[in-house]
Protein backbone atom coordinates (compact mmCIF):
# COMPACT_ATOMS: atom_id res chain seq x y z
CA UNK A 1 0.00 0.00 0.00
CA UNK A 2 1.42 3.37 -0.74
CA UNK A 3 2.68 5.54 1.70
CA UNK A 4 2.66 9.12 -0.44
CA UNK A 5 1.11 10.63 -3.48
CA UNK A 6 1.17 8.70 -6.39
CA UNK A 7 0.72 10.86 -9.66
CA UNK A 8 0.61 9.67 -12.72
CA UNK A 9 0.37 12.40 -16.47
CA UNK A 10 -0.13 11.29 -19.78
CA UNK A 11 1.06 13.62 -22.91
CA UNK A 12 0.20 13.15 -26.52
CA UNK A 13 1.66 15.61 -29.13
CA UNK A 14 -0.52 15.82 -32.75
CA UNK A 15 -0.35 17.58 -35.37
CA UNK A 16 -3.68 20.03 -35.48
CA UNK A 17 -3.92 22.88 -37.67
CA UNK A 18 0.01 22.57 -39.64
CA UNK A 19 1.52 23.03 -36.31
CA UNK A 20 2.33 20.93 -33.33
CA UNK A 21 0.09 20.67 -30.08
CA UNK A 22 -1.43 18.70 -27.70
CA UNK A 23 -4.09 16.54 -28.26
CA UNK A 24 -4.47 14.38 -25.21
CA UNK A 25 -3.76 15.12 -21.64
CA UNK A 26 -4.63 12.45 -19.04
CA UNK A 27 -3.63 12.95 -15.39
CA UNK A 28 -4.30 11.96 -11.92
CA UNK A 29 -3.02 13.16 -8.61
CA UNK A 30 -0.45 16.38 -8.53
CA UNK A 31 1.02 16.65 -11.78
CA UNK A 32 -0.14 19.44 -14.56
CA UNK A 33 0.61 21.18 -17.34
CA UNK A 34 0.63 24.78 -18.48
CA UNK A 35 -1.31 25.48 -22.16
CA UNK A 36 1.59 24.96 -25.12
CA UNK A 37 2.51 27.78 -26.83
CA UNK A 38 5.27 28.58 -29.72
CA UNK A 39 7.91 30.69 -29.27
CA UNK A 40 8.58 30.61 -32.84
CA UNK A 41 11.48 27.24 -33.28
CA UNK A 42 8.49 25.59 -35.04
CA UNK A 43 8.74 23.77 -31.64
CA UNK A 44 5.90 23.29 -29.39
CA UNK A 45 6.94 24.47 -25.84
CA UNK A 46 4.91 22.61 -22.75
CA UNK A 47 6.34 23.51 -19.26
CA UNK A 48 5.50 20.17 -16.56
CA UNK A 49 4.33 21.71 -13.19
CA UNK A 50 4.80 19.63 -9.82
CA UNK A 51 2.62 21.78 -7.82
CA UNK A 52 3.65 20.20 -4.24
CA UNK A 53 7.03 21.68 -4.94
CA UNK A 54 9.09 18.61 -3.87
CA UNK A 55 8.76 14.77 -3.62
CA UNK A 56 8.66 13.10 -0.47
CA UNK A 57 9.26 9.47 0.60
CA UNK A 58 6.45 6.88 -0.26
CA UNK A 59 5.91 9.46 -3.40
CA UNK A 60 5.83 8.03 -6.97
CA UNK A 61 5.92 10.19 -10.11
CA UNK A 62 4.73 8.68 -13.97
CA UNK A 63 5.35 10.52 -16.77
CA UNK A 64 4.47 9.53 -20.27
CA UNK A 65 4.87 11.65 -23.34
CA UNK A 66 4.26 10.53 -26.73
CA UNK A 67 5.32 12.35 -29.92
CA UNK A 68 3.50 11.15 -33.00
CA UNK A 69 4.79 11.25 -36.35
CA UNK A 70 5.35 14.67 -38.41
CA UNK A 71 5.34 16.59 -34.21
CA UNK A 72 8.11 18.87 -32.83
CA UNK A 73 8.00 19.28 -28.71
CA UNK A 74 9.87 20.29 -26.08
CA UNK A 75 9.16 19.65 -22.73
CA UNK A 76 10.97 21.36 -19.68
CA UNK A 77 10.14 22.26 -16.04
CA UNK A 78 9.58 25.57 -14.51
CA UNK A 79 12.06 24.85 -11.75
CA UNK A 80 14.63 22.48 -9.99
CA UNK A 81 12.74 19.58 -8.58
CA UNK A 82 13.50 18.42 -4.55
CA UNK A 83 13.58 15.12 -2.92
CA UNK A 84 13.02 15.15 0.55
CA UNK A 85 14.49 13.45 3.71
CA UNK A 86 12.34 10.46 4.46
CA UNK A 87 12.12 7.84 7.34
CA UNK A 88 11.88 5.07 5.11
CA UNK A 89 9.80 4.85 2.59
CA UNK A 90 11.40 5.48 -1.09
CA UNK A 91 10.44 7.96 -3.81
CA UNK A 92 10.12 6.69 -7.28
CA UNK A 93 9.97 8.91 -10.49
CA UNK A 94 9.43 7.43 -13.57
CA UNK A 95 9.36 8.55 -17.47
CA UNK A 96 8.65 7.27 -20.89
CA UNK A 97 9.62 9.19 -23.73
CA UNK A 98 8.04 7.57 -26.76
CA UNK A 99 9.23 8.96 -30.16
CA UNK A 100 7.58 8.35 -33.66
CA UNK A 101 8.77 8.52 -37.10
CA UNK A 102 9.11 11.85 -38.59
CA UNK A 103 8.82 13.16 -35.27
CA UNK A 104 10.99 15.27 -32.32
CA UNK A 105 11.10 15.35 -28.57
CA UNK A 106 13.40 17.39 -26.34
CA UNK A 107 12.79 16.30 -22.78
CA UNK A 108 14.77 19.02 -20.85
CA UNK A 109 13.73 19.43 -17.31
CA UNK A 110 15.56 21.59 -15.00
CA UNK A 111 17.71 19.77 -12.33
CA UNK A 112 16.31 17.68 -9.33
CA UNK A 113 18.04 18.16 -5.67
CA UNK A 114 18.53 14.62 -3.78
CA UNK A 115 18.28 16.18 0.17
CA UNK A 116 20.57 14.19 2.61
CA UNK A 117 18.61 11.09 3.62
CA UNK A 118 16.33 10.94 0.55
CA UNK A 119 15.68 7.85 -0.81
CA UNK A 120 15.19 7.72 -4.76
CA UNK A 121 14.85 5.83 -7.69
CA UNK A 122 14.64 7.04 -11.22
CA UNK A 123 13.79 5.38 -14.09
CA UNK A 124 13.87 6.81 -17.72
CA UNK A 125 13.14 4.92 -20.92
CA UNK A 126 13.04 6.24 -23.97
CA UNK A 127 12.01 4.58 -27.09
CA UNK A 128 12.48 5.68 -30.86
CA UNK A 129 11.34 5.08 -33.74
CA UNK A 130 13.29 4.58 -36.76
CA UNK A 131 13.76 8.07 -38.46
CA UNK A 132 12.78 10.07 -35.02
CA UNK A 133 15.19 12.34 -33.00
CA UNK A 134 15.81 13.05 -29.55
CA UNK A 135 17.42 15.27 -27.00
CA UNK A 136 17.39 14.65 -23.28
CA UNK A 137 18.85 15.64 -20.21
CA UNK A 138 18.75 14.75 -16.59
CA UNK A 139 20.59 16.68 -14.10
CA UNK A 140 21.32 15.19 -10.01
CA UNK A 141 22.23 17.23 -7.28
CA UNK A 142 23.60 14.91 -3.43
CA UNK A 143 22.96 17.45 -1.16
CA UNK A 144 22.78 21.26 -0.64
CA UNK A 145 25.93 22.35 0.79
CA UNK A 146 24.93 26.23 1.11
CA UNK A 147 22.73 24.53 3.18
CA UNK A 148 25.28 22.87 5.42
CA UNK A 149 23.76 19.64 3.85
CA UNK A 150 26.34 17.26 2.25
CA UNK A 151 24.32 14.51 1.87
CA UNK A 152 25.58 11.99 4.42
CA UNK A 153 22.93 10.02 4.81
CA UNK A 154 20.74 9.00 1.62
CA UNK A 155 20.52 6.55 -1.42
CA UNK A 156 20.62 7.38 -5.26
CA UNK A 157 19.12 4.41 -8.04
CA UNK A 158 19.21 6.02 -11.51
CA UNK A 159 18.56 3.28 -14.52
CA UNK A 160 18.25 4.87 -17.67
CA UNK A 161 17.71 2.99 -21.47
CA UNK A 162 17.18 4.41 -25.24
CA UNK A 163 15.84 2.19 -27.88
CA UNK A 164 16.26 2.85 -31.24
CA UNK A 165 13.82 1.39 -33.84
CA UNK A 166 13.70 -1.70 -30.85
CA UNK A 167 17.26 -1.97 -30.68
CA UNK A 168 18.49 -1.46 -27.14
CA UNK A 169 21.05 1.65 -27.61
CA UNK A 170 22.05 2.91 -24.69
CA UNK A 171 21.51 1.31 -20.48
CA UNK A 172 23.00 3.20 -17.78
CA UNK A 173 23.09 1.92 -13.93
CA UNK A 174 23.93 4.65 -11.40
CA UNK A 175 23.72 3.72 -7.41
CA UNK A 176 25.05 6.12 -5.13
CA UNK A 177 24.90 6.33 -1.23
CA UNK A 178 27.18 8.03 1.63
CA UNK A 179 30.76 6.40 1.56
CA UNK A 180 30.30 4.85 -2.53
CA UNK A 181 33.78 5.31 -3.60
CA UNK A 182 32.06 6.52 -7.03
CA UNK A 183 31.49 9.86 -5.09
CA UNK A 184 35.44 10.48 -4.46
CA UNK A 185 37.51 9.09 -6.75
CA UNK A 186 38.68 10.61 -9.82
CA UNK A 187 36.89 7.71 -11.96
CA UNK A 188 33.66 8.65 -10.36
CA UNK A 189 32.44 12.69 -9.44
CA UNK A 190 35.66 13.01 -7.89
CA UNK A 191 34.24 14.53 -4.02
CA UNK A 192 31.41 16.63 -6.87
CA UNK A 193 27.92 16.47 -5.85
CA UNK A 194 26.12 17.51 -9.32
CA UNK A 195 25.96 15.26 -12.97
CA UNK A 196 24.09 15.02 -15.43
CA UNK A 197 24.02 13.29 -18.84
CA UNK A 198 22.70 14.46 -22.13
CA UNK A 199 21.36 11.79 -24.64
CA UNK A 200 21.12 13.05 -28.71
CA UNK A 201 20.12 10.81 -31.44
CA UNK A 202 20.56 10.08 -34.47
CA UNK A 203 23.96 11.23 -34.02
CA UNK A 204 27.27 11.15 -36.21
CA UNK A 205 30.84 12.72 -36.04
CA UNK A 206 29.69 16.30 -37.25
CA UNK A 207 26.75 15.99 -34.10
CA UNK A 208 29.97 15.27 -31.73
CA UNK A 209 32.43 17.66 -33.26
CA UNK A 210 29.18 20.40 -32.79
CA UNK A 211 28.99 19.44 -29.05
CA UNK A 212 32.93 19.42 -28.01
CA UNK A 213 33.31 22.50 -29.51
CA UNK A 214 30.51 23.64 -27.70
CA UNK A 215 31.96 22.20 -24.18
CA UNK A 216 34.97 24.41 -24.53
CA UNK A 217 33.01 27.10 -23.63
CA UNK A 218 31.87 25.55 -20.02
CA UNK A 219 32.94 27.49 -17.02
CA UNK A 220 36.00 25.86 -15.19
CA UNK A 221 33.79 24.64 -11.86
CA UNK A 222 32.41 21.88 -14.84
CA UNK A 223 33.81 19.24 -16.12
CA UNK A 224 32.35 17.23 -19.20
CA UNK A 225 32.80 15.19 -22.14
CA UNK A 226 31.09 13.69 -25.08
CA UNK A 227 30.90 10.97 -27.24
CA UNK A 228 29.02 9.07 -30.26
CA UNK A 229 28.22 5.01 -29.70
CA UNK A 230 25.63 3.15 -31.98
CA UNK A 231 24.45 6.45 -33.56
CA UNK A 232 23.49 8.07 -29.80
CA UNK A 233 25.60 10.90 -28.78
CA UNK A 234 25.94 11.13 -24.54
CA UNK A 235 27.53 14.34 -23.28
CA UNK A 236 28.41 13.90 -19.28
CA UNK A 237 29.76 16.60 -17.04
CA UNK A 238 29.91 16.76 -13.47
CA UNK A 239 30.55 19.98 -10.94
CA UNK A 240 29.54 21.51 -7.91
CA UNK A 241 26.15 22.84 -8.34
CA UNK A 242 23.24 21.19 -10.22
CA UNK A 243 22.48 24.64 -12.14
CA UNK A 244 26.40 24.65 -13.27
CA UNK A 245 25.92 21.15 -14.99
CA UNK A 246 22.67 22.06 -16.48
CA UNK A 247 24.09 25.08 -18.01
CA UNK A 248 27.01 22.96 -19.55
CA UNK A 249 24.38 20.57 -20.85
CA UNK A 250 22.61 23.39 -22.05
CA UNK A 251 25.71 25.00 -24.12
CA UNK A 252 26.12 21.13 -25.59
CA UNK A 253 22.26 21.02 -26.40
CA UNK A 254 22.98 24.93 -28.39
CA UNK A 255 25.08 23.84 -30.69
CA UNK A 256 23.69 20.19 -31.48
CA UNK A 257 20.41 21.08 -32.14
CA UNK A 258 20.42 22.26 -35.27
CA UNK A 259 21.45 18.71 -36.50
CA UNK A 260 20.06 16.66 -34.19
CA UNK A 261 16.43 18.32 -34.44
CA UNK A 262 16.74 20.85 -37.32
CA UNK A 263 15.69 23.65 -35.09
CA UNK A 264 17.73 26.68 -34.59
CA UNK A 265 18.67 27.51 -30.53
CA UNK A 266 16.27 29.01 -28.14
CA UNK A 267 16.09 28.25 -24.52
CA UNK A 268 12.59 27.99 -22.95
CA UNK A 269 12.03 31.36 -21.59
CA UNK A 270 10.90 29.71 -18.44
CA UNK A 271 14.90 29.20 -18.08
CA UNK A 272 15.61 33.03 -17.53
CA UNK A 273 12.98 33.38 -14.86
Amino acid sequence: MSVGWEAKIALVFGVCGGRTTLVRRYGRGPLAVQRPFHPGDGVCHLYLLHPPGGVAGGDSLDVHVHARGGTAALVTTPAAAKVYRTLGASSRMRQTLVVDEGASLEWLPQETILFGGSACRVHTDVQLAKGARFAGWEVFALGREHFGDHYTQGSFRQRTQLHIDGTLCVRELQDFAPGDPALVERWGLASRRAFGTLYAAPADEDVLARARHALGEVPDCVDAGATVLDGVLAVRAVGSAGSDVRTALARAWSGLRPLVIGAQPMHPRIWAT
